[in-house]
């Protein structure tokens, strides 16, 4: 499971206001359903005329998302990112399945993108951080630099041909935590687009993945939550079809500390949780790279994090910083094309 995300509930979903509701002038209905994934509420909404085949291919979906969470979870110990972890140091490629090499694909990918603000290697770092948060003790400063001797993408070693994934260091450990999601969310729709509804999105906790607009409609009706708020929207709503949103911030999450707070966000270059009072919301074209995207942005300095956003076409990033008793916002120039007119 993915205990730490921390999407939700930033988006007030319009769509869940209107559920079941009606067409009178189409023959489609909207069907949504809901079952805990990867430690968050996972809803599948659909757009179909067969109630049947439409429960078929939701629950099809659900089964995806369960397999990808028994692959990817580190909290799972049996799991196939568990297992590969155990091997770090040992000095041997080890076979991998078509899935977690393409997710480490992709990670890796995205490190390099982001010059390392997002991290997989960070894991024995976010742990030390996870018992800190429920104890609300700061983690002893050795115990940290000792997990970050574990942690650097580059000692992640992937042989495509055969493949298969060596972890060079000892202690390494791989949390998707940042990625996952939206990934299994990309995937869940897919299997839904396959069964033959276009028209369906994917809410993975929060981050969400849309297909095609639903009937009689342009989009699907995004509302953006105010900073620091759980029901207040911002003025304008989002209008997207065939796109990935993903947000990330300290709302919920987070440790004080001698007057700071903590973000559970970890700075791979430091060690330390992301310290920016800061939410970022990332639209992309899947929900793999919307989800990694808010990561990194929650890290980087704003000018680095616009200047990355600007590398992904049909990009858009908002983010909202709390600086003393000031609130600033600011958005990309793709992000405000996605606003409703």
């Amino acid at each position: 499971m993915f205990k730490d995300h921390p999407s939700f509930p930033f988006f007030l979903v319009l769509w869940l206001m209107i559920s079941f509701c009606r067409y009178p002038a189409l023959s489609q209905k909207k069907y949504v359903f809901e079952q805990p994934e990867m430690g968050s509420p996972f809803i599948i909404s659909i757009h179909g005329d067969d109630s049947s085949a439409v429960a078929a291919a939701a629950n099809a979906a659900f089964r995806k998302i369960d397999t990808l969470n028994t692959l990817f979870s580190d909290y799972i110990g049996s799991s196939e990112l568990s297992r590969l972890s155990a091997t770090a140091g040992s000095g041997k490629y080890i076979s991998v399945s078509p899935c977690l090499m393409d997710i480490l694909q992709r990670s890796l990918q995205a490190s390099r993108y982001s010059n390392g603000s997002f991290d997989i290697t960070v894991g024995p770092v976010v742990k030390i951080w996870r018992k800190a948060r429920k104890e609300k003790i700061f983690p002893e400063r050795d115990m940290l630099q000792k997990a970050m001797q574990a942690v650097g993408y580059k000692y992640i070693h992937l042989d495509s041909l055969h493949r298969a994934a060596w972890l060079e260091r000892p202690g390494m450990q791989l949390d998707l935590g940042g990625i996952a999601k939206g990934y299994a969310a990309q995937a869940a729709l897919q299997v839904i687009r396959e069964a033959g509804f276009p028209a369906a999105m994917v809410d993975a906790g929060g981050d969400l993945m849309m297909g095609a607009a639903p009937p009689g409609r342009t989009g699907w009706r995004i509302g953006i939550n105010l900073p620091e708020e759980q029901e207040e929207l911002m003025p304008k709503l989002l209008l997207l079809q065939n796109r990935a949103v993903a947000t990330s911030g300290d709302v919920y999450q987070y440790l004080e500390f001698n007057g700071r707070r903590y973000s559970h966000i970890v700075d791979p270059k430091t060690g330390l949780g992301v310290t920016l009072q800061r939410n970022v919301t990332v639209i992309a074209r899947d929900g793999a790279t919307a989800d990694w995207l808010a990561t990194a942005c929650s890290i980087l300095p704003l000018h680095k994090a616009f200047r990355l956003i600007k590398k992904f076409p049909d990009a858009g990033l908002l983010i909202t910083e709390r600086k003393k008793e000031t609130l600033f916002l600011k958005m990309s120039k793709g992000f405000k094309n996605y606003l409703e007119k």
